[in-house]
């Protein structure tokens, strides 16, 4: 029977946030982002292990209490130069099997909500490809130039904004990872492949914290789902 696991990125630093602090432990709610990303995965019974993978230099993990958690969440201090070499090294270290499916959610979209991880799931489990979470595009599109003067106006019919959890099986994305490095998510990788995952619909709340401003939506978000 196939099983369901979670890895998490969280080797990087995200400089676009103009902090000493690592993205990843930046506070939000009276806790590290990352505490917030992994507790709808590790709060999911489907799923039976959270991989954390973190750079071989943490040492500001273990500072925290992840006791919420138990011994779902496992960490791996085995992070690379690139997203694509951290998913890649947590994947080969989890040792899973080949059939086995994995959600790869960023450690920096604190507010996936359950009802969202739920339905990527239900939709992808008998899926021959995988696929992710996303939502259409609703915004005008605009194409610039260097000098940031609009060239044009990008149709935006069929064009969807990638999310995550990606949710792929290992062998899968193992190989995926393995002839395509150059990616900025899963998704890419397997699509470099030939192949074509699926489109799950999320919602704009399951956004990435990018920019300090970020912080604030992020904050309010959860303080409120909270408050409930």
């Amino acid at each position: 029977m196939t099983s369901f696991y979670a890895l998490v990125p969280a080797a990087g630093f995200g400089a676009r946030m103009g902090h000493e602090l690592p993205k990843q432990y930046l506070p939000i709610a009276g806790r590290p982002m990352l505490y917030h990303a992994l507790k709808t995965l590790c709060d999911c019974e489907q799923i039976e292990s959270v991989f954390v993978v973190l750079s071989p230099d943490d040492t500001l993990f273990q500072g925290y209490d992840w006791s919420d958690f138990g011994g779902k969440l496992q960490t791996l201090y085995c992070g690379g130069e690139t997203r694509a070499d951290t998913v890649l090294n947590g994947l080969i270290a989890s040792e899973l099997e080949p059939d086995d499916w994995v959600l790869v959610h960023d450690a920096a979209r604190p507010c996936l909500t359950k009802a969202h991880l739920q339905k990527l799931i239900d939709e992808l489990k008998d899926d021959a490809v995988g696929g992710i979470l996303a939502v259409k595009v609703a915004d005008t599109i605009k194409r610039a130039d260097d000098k940031q003067r609009v060239l044009h106006t990008e149709d935006r019919a069929g064009l969807w904004q990638a999310q995550t959890p990606q949710m792929f099986r290992l062998e899968l994305l193992t190989l995926a990872l393995q002839q395509c490095k150059s990616v900025t998510d899963e998704a890419s990788a397997v699509e470099a492949m030939g192949l074509n995952p699926r489109l799950v619909a999320g919602d704009a709340s399951n956004f990435k914290v990018t920019y300090p401003e970020d912080l604030r939506l992020a904050e309010l978000l959860l303080r409120e789902r909270t408050c409930a």
